[in-house]
């Protein structure tokens, strides 16, 4: 079985208080991915990037002081064509921090041949799952295509896609 991670493709990343040129780029390519997931009867999983209002009062926010991604706001649904292809079937984990505890020990017990994670940021949400995800499932290919992610900085970008291969997470660079 294959399922595919949307990582944190939310209004506030793509456009909003940490959007950045190129993130918007992705949206159309994402959302053609998870119809080709849905027709191979893959499982679809997304995360929510998820603060509150005292945000800029946490270690997150007084490290990166900007609001983002709070809750019940338009920056923190999720952004475009990748939105309108959510549906009830899809499970969502909302996570205040850059990965997701809680989705590594759903999958824990799960069997998937595949994992393939797309979505924002590269260097921050999309390392941090990949490498929980590696965690809970060593025997899984953990797959990573540079097309479908993005950072603002890449330099970060790069290096996180290097760590990540030495991690023996998959990470796909087309020429």
């Amino acid at each position: 079985m294959k399922l595919l991670i949307i990582v944190d493709y939310q209004n506030d990343y793509v456009n909003g208080s940490l959007g950045f040129e190129g993130a918007e780029l992705l949206d159309r390519k994402i959302a053609h991915k998870i119809r080709d997931y849905r027709k191979e009867n893959g499982e679809i999983i997304y995360t929510m990037d998820t603060h509150q209002e005292d945000y800029l009062s946490t270690q997150e926010g007084r490290k990166l002081p900007t609001e983002h991604c709070i809750e019940d706001t338009q920056g923190h649904r999720l952004y475009g064509f990748t939105a309108k292809e959510r549906t009830d079937k899809d499970k969502v984990f909302y996570k205040d921090t850059f990965g997701s505890i809680e989705m590594a020990n759903y999958l824990k017990f799960r069997n998937y041949d595949t994992v393939e994670l797309v979505g924002l940021v590269s260097n921050m949400g999309v390392i941090a799952n990949a490498v929980l995800i590696k965690a809970a499932l060593p025997e899984t290919e953990v797959i990573v295509n540079t097309e479908y992610t993005a950072s603002a900085d890449k330099e970060l970008e790069a290096k996180a896609f290097d760590v990540m291969e030495g991690l023996q997470i998959t990470v796909v660079r087309p020429e």
